[in-house]
């Protein structure tokens, strides 16, 4: 609801319940007009009541109160300012006029109240008989002039204070230092006058000032001092000028302190100067520190070139150091690396000579029993060399396969397919006392691997657990979608992240140790007894897996079992077809 009325909207507000304007007074109708084409905010009350009618610039003062406040009493919209308006409208309802300068308001807004500062004026309309027939308020904001001058208050304020402590802590560092002494020396009566300090400065008892000459005071003067402050003396006195200097003074003990003395000559007419008054301070602890100042900046040089050399030599030790280190990391990674290779050739010299002694053995009683004419009997060493000779054959398929140079033949396949068609083989190969769970999850995605290298590493997995479980126990084989992140450390290699086909291989048997742990994937290493293991399995899993771009991981402690967790990548050509 606009707080400016035109002639209709008067019109209007006549036929409410407010009451007929046209009835009321030609001052009160005037003023109504003037209210609302009033650029300044204005209120206008009238009745028993005091209707408010106000124009927009009041409305903006009236903030949240507008416009449910229009057209309504005046305590129906403020009674927070009670107290206030009550005895304002009885002095004006009697016929006065009142005016109250910077009253302070919480501008009512919406979300929140903002200090507001008016000049307020209440002047009374009467009517033709000469009754206040309405009241007419006027406002002046002056907010910005209150807050300027609450700034200026504050910064004089501020500004008193400031002055008052500067000249309090110069009056306490004067008083803390009490080394000020002063003299007034009257040279025409030869009448040398002194403040107490002076006289202690000097060596002199401060009850014969006055009554000795200023040489006396001379003689408390460092020697080599003496001779250039009396010349400076006597040339302030002749040229009646400014006086200035430092000396130093020596105690009968020996100690030195210095003094710096200012003062002036006076004249009565031309001439030497008559007077001479002036004041002396202490000034011992100002060169102390200037003398630190001068050392401490006379050894930087050295100090700074001795610290640069220190960390010089820091460095070139550490340089040493780092050297040392890295042979000695280079050293060990070539026993390591060596050792590495001693047990792996070991092993294979030890597995092929197994091999090769099957071999030389069968061939040489095949010649000897050739040569007694029995031949119809070598058959059976025949197939004794043959079977070493594939034992061999498979030994070096399993170390092409470690070292990833064994071709895989990779077609795409089902995985659950896949181990349900070994299941048959699985629960052969456990023994009677294990039980065999198969558990194959849904729509397992496909893969694209060598099926014959896979259902080796199965195969295997399946034995390492059958032979950790030789009271029996329990053997379970999953598979599983899964989504590795490159942030898993469970693999010995980093993970490339993405979607892998899980096979699973588990038992409750005996598990490893961190020890045997942190081997089992090392070429010829096994804990089973001679014999009975090449120390290959694992190994040959482990290059299975990364020469197929999968993963491979055990998870294990002693007396709790092991998990063995082979992870394939997911065929995606059927999906893109």
């Amino acid at each position: 609801m606009s707080a400016v009325f035109t002639t209709r909207q008067l019109t209007a507000l006549a036929r409410s319940p407010l009451g007929q304007i046209t009835d009321w007074p030609q001052s009160l109708r005037t003023s109504a007009q003037m209210v609302m084409h009033s650029p300044m905010p204005m209120l206008l009350l009238w009745g028993e009541e005091l209707t408010q009618i106000y124009n927009d610039s009041f409305a903006a003062l009236a903030g949240n109160k507008h416009p449910a406040g229009f057209a309504q009493p005046l305590h129906f919209s403020w009674p927070e300012y009670a107290e206030f308006s009550r005895p304002v409208i009885a002095s004006v309802r009697a016929g006065q006029s009142r005016s109250y300068l910077d009253q302070y308001f919480l501008y009512p807004d919406q979300k929140h109240a903002t200090e507001l500062w008016l000049d307020l004026t209440f002047s009374p309309i009467h009517d033709e008989q000469g009754n206040v027939a309405g009241i007419l308020m006027t406002a002046v904001k002056t907010s910005r002039r209150r807050r300027t001058a609450i700034k200026l208050r504050q910064r004089s304020l501020a500004s008193r204070k400031a002055q008052h402590d500067t000249e309090e802590r110069l009056q306490l560092a004067l008083t803390a230092t009490n080394g000020v002494g002063t003299w007034d020396w009257n040279i025409d009566q030869d009448l040398f006058v002194t403040d107490s300090r002076f006289a202690q400065m000097h060596g002199i008892e401060p009850q014969l000032s006055g009554q000795l000459p200023i040489t006396a005071y001379l003689q408390g003067v460092h020697p080599d001092d003496r001779a250039l402050l009396t010349r400076t003396i006597k040339d302030c006195v002749t040229r009646n000028g400014e006086y200035a200097q430092e000396y130093r003074l020596q105690n009968l003990d020996g100690k030195v302190r210095w003094i710096f003395a200012r003062g002036r000559c006076f004249s009565g007419g031309p001439g030497s100067a008559q007077r001479f008054m002036g004041a002396a301070l202490d000034i011992t602890e100002r060169k102390k520190t200037e003398q630190a100042l001068l050392n401490l900046n006379e050894t930087l040089e050295e100090r700074v070139a001795q610290r640069t050399q220190a960390l010089a030599e820091a460095n070139a030790q550490l340089q040493r150091e780092m050297h040392e280190r890295e042979r000695a990391e280079e050293a060990l990674r070539h026993a390591q690396k060596m050792e590495a290779v001693g047990q792996l050739t070991g092993g294979i010299a030890h597995d092929f000579n197994n091999m090769l002694t099957g071999i030389l053995g069968s061939l040489d009683l095949m010649k000897r029993y050739i040569a007694a004419g029995r031949i119809t009997e070598v058959g059976r060493f025949t197939d004794a060399a043959v079977s070493s000779a594939q034992r061999a054959a498979a030994l070096t398929h399993r170390l092409l396969s470690f070292s990833r140079r064994q071709s895989l033949d990779r077609r795409p396949l089902d995985p659950n397919q896949l181990v349900s068609s070994l299941q048959a083989l699985f629960s052969s190969t456990k023994g009677a006392n294990i039980d065999l769970h198969v558990e194959l999850g849904e729509d397992v995605w496909a893969v694209n691997t060598d099926s014959g290298q896979l259902e080796s590493a199965l195969l295997n997995l399946i034995i390492n657990a059958r032979d950790a479980m030789p009271d029996g126990g329990e053997l379970v084989v999953r598979t599983a979608n899964t989504y590795l992140t490159d942030s898993q450390s469970s693999t010995l290699e980093p993970i490339k992240a993405g979607e892998y086909v899980m096979f699973e291989v588990s038992d409750n048997g005996a598990g490893m140790t961190p020890q045997i742990l942190a081997k089992a994937f090392d070429p010829f290493f096994t804990t089973k007894p001679v014999g009975q293991g090449t120390g290959l399995g694992l190994s040959m899993i482990y290059g299975f897996a990364q020469q197929s771009g999968g993963h491979v991981s055990i998870i294990s402690e002693s007396g709790s079992g092991t998990r063995v967790r082979l992870h394939l990548p997911r065929y995606l050509e059927k999906t893109q077809a």
